[in-house]
């Protein structure tokens, strides 16, 4: 009975502020005090009950009534956080501010007009407020408190708030008598919430604090939402506000904030206690906030390194969990935290909690839904994509060991299977930038040779090797039946197979033929002559099995006869014609086949037990709209290995001798432009191929290898199938095995790998990609639906 009449006089509070036409005083406590003391609404209560159009109504017709409300709302935040909020009903009054404001803010945001009221001094010097405010200033502050903005003001309470003892966090008093611990010299990094990085005791779990601490990150995260009301500017190197304040020695909980969420979210288990189903017998209070902290991580550590000085340190140094040779990092602290963790044990903690809460998806077991799958595999790929990026001591640490493999398999699973999902293109883009940013070095492409004996059930042809075979698999895969607008990712995919190739000891006869297939179906006049650049994936192909031949030949028989059975693929791009009526006959061929790439000739086997095929998106699933990314040679940066194993960065090319990669004519960014355009456009007539631009790379193609190869060891093979009589595979592998072309072949090449480089286009890239999953993951309550959001689009499928 209590919890109805609360809703209906908090309904009846709302109207009365909807309709009123007058100010309302900032002192009238008995209108304002309707809105937090009386009631028990939940935060779904509060959605329902302040619908959107009302806000806006208020907004438009009686600006200084939301003004006084937000003020007001907050002022209360900042009181209970002064006292430490010890008696239930200050409690209660905190999280319904909290949700109120957390419901108000975005339609704040969405009105330019209103985007600077967080930021201006509400009581200020002349008390006579913002927005005709009223009289009544902060209760009990100093005057030169009043000074600040109520958007900082409202930031501090909340990370007080989220320190406060018996609300969110066990109190280490134990008389009850002196039991209000002073929340001004409360050391909050004695509370921390979860053991981990730098903090070794793990509270006892409290269902109560976790829902506190969840419902604190909600406005938290909401503060920080501004950034989905600007549009993407391409070159934008600019800083939200409130993150970067709240990032600042402003905030004296920064450190301790920082290590609660990033030690809440690795040591998660989701599994719990490996009782079947008992994720339908508890609900798991937990889960929620570590969605909510993998969140507000993630956005505070968006900070576009391109743009600042690099955050990490080399050299090592011992001492605390932080190093503590203060490097000229960033002053965004979580970045800077982020890039000083250093210890072995914190590292394995990161990494360890990452590749679990990842693998969770893929737990098999005997019975089916028994186990709960967690939903922010997409955070976490951002956060372990910042954890390598900030801290390149923790990409050698990952790469030290095959535990990199333990995350490389739940991002195959993710990619193979949203390869169909138009609604899933990023999920798709992020897998690939982090297996672009491994790829780049040397110990990625070692460790991909450990055998690959965990069978995770994929839509994928069944075949036993390494996880490099996986690796080219799926890449396959995602090529021959992914959909249309995957094809900007066809060259780092590719980037990723040659910048690996140089170090893969054994390729399975399925991978052998995959890759074959590839070059078959790219190599096809009409895919060569259909866009400007699509012979940059033949060249790309062209390079990985030269690496082989040249640096792991002894192995990989299999590939070497995959390559002599299609030596006609090879004959024919040596020949590829280049006179005016060979290339309109095959522009001809392109309209009549309207399939971008066959997949007959490729034998796709029998997909692996207990696997369902990819899935398209439902119809009228809700997606966002990403920025396009840069293209390939916009994304890496050419570096040589020299004869120790150290590489040699190469620069940017000179344009003449752009062999394998980067954009022949005019301006790279131009030229990618054009060819996304190009190649996504199925009309003809907007892009002619001439003779002189297919001669242009066709003397470039890297073809001497292969073809001295075949030179040597096709008149050795027909001999003994002449011979012998041989139709049988395993005798002609048996001599390629024991064969060697040393003395035969060119010089070996130096080997080439392609790093990624931080860029500003990647960084809003990211930006889009982020805060798109996070408006579409928070649906209860739905925080941003229907607000006018401009970072990106809403789209159905």
């Amino acid at each position: 009975m209590g919890s109805a009449d609360s809703k209906l006089n908090f309904r009846k509070a709302v109207i009365q502020l909807t309709t009123k036409t007058q100010p309302v005083e900032a002192t009238d406590d008995a209108f304002w005090n309707q809105f937090w003391a009386d009631t028990a609404t939940s935060v779904q209560d509060v959605f329902a009950l302040v619908p959107a159009a009302e806000i806006r109504a208020v907004r438009e017709e009686s600006p200084s009534n939301l003004a006084t409300l937000c003020y007001k709302a907050v002022e209360k935040l900042v009181q209970g956080a002064e006292s430490g909020c010890h008696s239930e009903k200050e409690k209660q009054v905190v999280l319904n501010c909290s949700r109120l404001l957390t419901r108000v803010l975005p339609y704040i945001f969405e009105d330019p007009d209103w985007r600077g009221f967080f930021w201006s001094t509400v009581p200020g010097a002349g008390r006579g407020g913002v927005c005709g405010l009223g009289q009544g200033g902060w209760e009990g502050e100093e005057e030169d408190e009043n000074a600040r903005p109520l958007a900082e003001s409202l930031l501090l309470a909340i990370a007080d708030l989220l320190f406060c003892p018996d609300f969110t966090v066990q109190s280490h008093r134990r008389s009850t008598v002196d039991s209000a611990e002073d929340v001004h010299s409360l050391d909050s990094c004695e509370y921390i919430w979860e053991a981990g990085v730098g903090f070794a005791h793990s509270p006892q779990p409290n269902y109560i604090h976790d829902m506190n601490r969840t419902e604190l990150l909600k406005l938290l995260l909401t503060c920080f939402s501004e950034a989905m009301y600007l549009p993407p500017a391409p070159e934008s190197g600019s800083t939200n506000p409130w993150v970067q304040f709240f990032c600042s020695t402003e905030n004296r909980h920064a450190l301790p904030l920082f290590t609660s969420l990033l030690n809440t979210v690795c040591a998660h288990d989701p599994v719990g206690y490996g009782i079947p189903y008992n994720h339908l017998l508890f609900s798991d209070h937990r889960e929620p906030l570590v969605e909510e902290a993998a969140q507000v991580l993630i956005v505070t550590l968006d900070h576009d390194s391109a743009t600042s000085t690099s955050p990490t340190v080399d050299g090592t140094t011992t001492g605390t969990a932080m190093d503590d040779a203060d490097p000229p990092g960033p002053e965004n602290l979580f970045v800077n935290y982020l890039s000083r963790i250093h210890r072995e044990e914190d590292f394995q903690f990161i990494l360890k909690g990452i590749a679990r809460l990842l693998s969770n998806p893929l737990l098999q077991t005997y019975l089916p839904n028994s186990t709960k799958k967690i939903q922010f595999h997409q955070e976490l790929l951002v956060l372990f994509w910042k954890l390598c990026d900030f801290n390149k001591k923790f990409l050698f640490f990952v790469l030290k060991s095959s535990d990199v493999l333990d995350i490389l398999v739940p991002i195959l699973y993710f990619l193979n299977d949203a390869r169909a999902d138009q609604s899933r293109v990023g999920l798709m883009h992020i897998g690939v930038f982090i297996l672009l940013l491994l790829s780049g070095e040397r110990n990625f492409g070692v460790r991909l040779n450990k055998p690959y004996s965990v069978r995770v059930p994929m839509d994928i042809p069944v075949f036993t090797g390494t996880h490099a075979d996986l690796l080219i698999v799926v890449f396959h895969k995602i090529i021959t039946s992914g959909h249309q607008r995957l094809q900007p990712l066809f060259d780092c995919l590719l980037t990723i197979v040659v910048n690996v190739s140089p170090y893969l000891k054994s390729l399975s006869m399925v991978t052998a033929n995959k890759l074959l297939h590839l070059l078959e179906a790219f190599s096809t006049t009409w895919f060569l002559f259909s866009a400007a650049q699509n012979h940059h994936l033949v060249f790309f192909l062209l390079e990985v099995f030269n690496n082989i031949i040249q640096y792991q030949f002894d192995g990989n028989s299999n590939l070497v006869y995959a390559i002599i059975r299609k030596r006609s693929v090879f004959h024919q791009l040596a020949n590829l014609p280049t006179d005016p009526p060979a290339i309109h006959k095959a522009l001809q061929r392109r309209r009549r086949t309207p399939e971008p790439l066959s997949r007959t000739g490729s034998q796709e086997g029998t997909p692996m037990e207990g696997s369902r095929p990819a899935a398209p998106a439902e119809p009228g699933t809700l997606k966002t709209s990403l920025v396009a990314t840069p293209g390939i040679d916009k994304l890496t940066e050419k570096s040589q290995v020299s004869e120790d194993g150290t590489l040699r960065s190469l620069g940017p090319e000179p344009q003449q001798n752009s062999v394998a990669g980067s954009p022949a004519e005019g301006d790279p960014s131009q030229a990618w432009r054009e060819q996304r355009r190009l190649s996504s456009a199925s009309t003809g007539g907007q892009w002619s191929p001439t003779s002189d631009w297919i001669l242009s790379w066709k003397s470039k193609l890297p073809l001497q290898t292969i073809m001295r190869l075949l030179q040597v060891l096709v008149p050795q093979v027909e001999k003994i199938c002449i011979d012998k009589g041989l139709t049988d595979e395993s005798e002609i592998l048996r001599f390629l095995q024991h064969g060697t072309l040393v003395g035969l072949l060119p010089v070996p090449h130096p080997i080439l790998i392609r790093k990624y480089q931080a860029n500003s286009g990647t960084a809003m890239w990211f930006r889009t990609y982020m805060w798109g999953v996070i408006y579409l993951r928070n649906v209860d309550p739905p925080i941003w639906y229907d607000t006018d959001v401009k970072l990106f689009e809403i789209q159905r499928v």
